[in-house]
């Protein structure tokens, strides 16, 4: 297993490059009351396409559970867990809302499917239930011998949360997170045919409406080129969060995502920042697939500035 950082292309130390055409732009700070933590760069060259507050701290929902399936495969490839091994749930581990397995009959899943419901639809029962057999403890080894010290899963699946408990399940940074999907595609946390396990997992996932939306790609299946790009990522939702982190592909460049949004409770700002998730992934189209996605998102953004390059706010 490697797990060693390569310092020349990580968000902190990127490779220093600009696309060779100027890119449309995006505004993270348009809204008021609204926070972004965002980054995208090219896996192999460290390019920048966009940064804004990327070691900013935000909740990210879900996002976290890639922890969790890492901590997984890790145990699989020491030989302390088996892939066919089953887990039963149990009706304290129920938590409904995201996933499908509290809808099933099947009392028992083994291993690589309760992986693939967590990839393929955030599934929380069976993220209670494969955390209860790796442990908390495990995860945050994990992710801390990454070398990541802002992004973690803080607790199981409760709601709602009882006095004590961490007031938010999953907390991170675009610059963090990002660099786990570079290292990832680059099979630097396992051997290929594990980081090939993880990406299957996170390639079922079937929630492209934010900056995998510019791509679109079949919801339900899309772990393959469409149009030659590919996609694949996790994201993480509930009423003040939307976060979403992958990396779009071509058979001849890769870029490494995230983008998460933050905004005040009681309040709902949905409508107004998912058009700026999408946007995100028209920058990345138009990085990737100028041919393609270039023309829509120079469309949407107005004239271009022929001397504009690629800014970190």
């Amino acid at each position: 297993m490697t797990a060693d950082r390569q310092p020349d292309r990580t968000p902190e130390n990127p490779t220093p490059g600009t696309p060779a055409r100027a890119l449309p732009d995006v505004d993270f700070g348009a809204l008021p009351g609204v926070e972004f933590s965002a980054l995208a760069y090219d896996v192999d060259t460290g390019t920048t396409l966009f940064s804004h507050a990327a070691e900013r701290v935000l909740s990210t929902a879900s996002i976290a559970k890639i922890f969790l399936l890492h901590a997984t495969l890790r145990m699989v490839d020491r030989g302390e867990l088996s892939l066919d091994e089953r887990l039963r749930r149990r009706p304290s581990e129920r938590v409904d809302e995201s996933g499908l397995w509290y809808l099933l009959q099947q009392d028992s899943l083994s291993v690589f499917d309760i992986g693939m419901l967590i990839g393929a639809f955030s599934d929380n029962f069976g993220t209670n239930v494969l955390l209860r057999r790796v442990g908390l403890d495990r995860v945050a080894a994990s992710a801390a011998e990454l070398g990541y010290t802002d992004s973690a899963l803080h607790d199981f699946l409760r709601w709602p949360r009882p006095a004590g408990a961490p007031s938010r399940l999953s907390s991170g940074t675009a610059a963090e997170i990002a660099d786990f999907m570079a290292r990832l595609a680059r099979d630097e946390l396992f051997d290929a045919a594990h980081s090939e396990v993880l990406r299957r997992w996170l390639g079922a996932g079937a929630d492209t409406s934010m900056v995998a939306s510019a791509f679109e790609p079949d919801p339900l299946a899309h772990y393959y080129y469409t149009r030659g790009s590919w996609v694949w990522n996790k994201t993480g939702t509930d009423s003040t969060v939307r976060c979403d982190a992958g990396v779009a592909m071509t058979r001849e460049s890769r870029v490494a995502y995230a983008v998460f949004a933050n905004w005040e409770p009681d309040t709902d700002r949905v409508l107004e920042v998912m058009p700026l998730m999408r946007r995100a992934g028209e920058i990345i189209g138009a990085y990737l697939q100028p041919e393609i996605y270039g023309r829509a998102a120079d469309a949407a953004s107005g004239p271009e500035d022929p001397h504009r390059t690629p800014t970190e706010d």
